[in-house]
């Protein structure tokens, strides 16, 4: 039996987590979800009794799926540099996976009264501990001085951007086409580790 419930609420959050990327919050319909995920929206409601908890437990099940890892490495003791290799291949991999994530999270933060800022509230997600990692391997001599804050933007940026402008980057740079897309996407994991290193690597 809990094997079966497990198999339900798996097909529901993967059927939901493909609505909510391609719809978002405010798009999304419980009877599609439930269609899609092949059960009558009662069975839906069982398991989830509003949009909102869907919501919850679908961000819960794709922040759960890298950032228990990113926060091993980066509060490890491998080297700093080596650290910040792993966290963006981490991160990369989750965008793979995910590829409508930042266009979807976007479109939730701009939203009136989304409830990502409730969600993120409640996971109890704190910067601070990190900015001080960035800042005592910037005190060993470990990376290049600069805000901390800084360094943060420029990972997430490099490997948010081309996600979140996939319809641009395959229509402008890859000639409209679609068989190219995810292999470019899939080497931005290299160009982005060598850009970064590069740029905070001590001469």
């Amino acid at each position: 039996m809990n094997k079966q419930k497990d198999n339900t609420e798996e097909r529901i959050l993967d059927a939901a987590t493909d609505i909510f990327m391609v719809k978002g919050m405010e798009g999304a319909r419980m009877q599609e979800i439930a269609d899609k995920a092949s059960i009558n929206k009662a069975l839906l409601h069982y398991y989830f009794r509003s949009k909102d908890k869907l919501f919850d437990a679908i961000l819960t099940k794709i922040l759960n799926f890298a950032f228990p890892q990113i926060g091993k490495v980066l509060f490890s003791d491998l080297p700093f540099l080596e650290r910040v290799e792993q966290v963006i291949d981490i991160y990369m991999t989750l965008l793979l996976k995910h590829q409508q994530l930042p266009a979807f999270l976007i479109k939730e933060m701009n939203r009136e009264g989304s409830v990502l800022f409730k969600f993120i509230e409640k996971q109890h997600f704190a910067i601070q501990p990190i900015l001080k990692e960035i800042q005592d391997a910037m005190d060993r001599g470990e990376i290049i001085q600069m805000k901390p804050e800084h360094l943060v933007v420029n990972v997430l940026g490099m490997c948010v951007f081309p996600f979140a402008a996939r319809p641009m980057i395959k229509n402008v740079a890859l000639n409209g086409r679609d068989d190219l897309l995810n292999g470019f996407l899939e080497q931005r994991r290299f160009e982005v580790k060598t850009f970064i290193i590069r740029a905070i690597q001590p001469q």
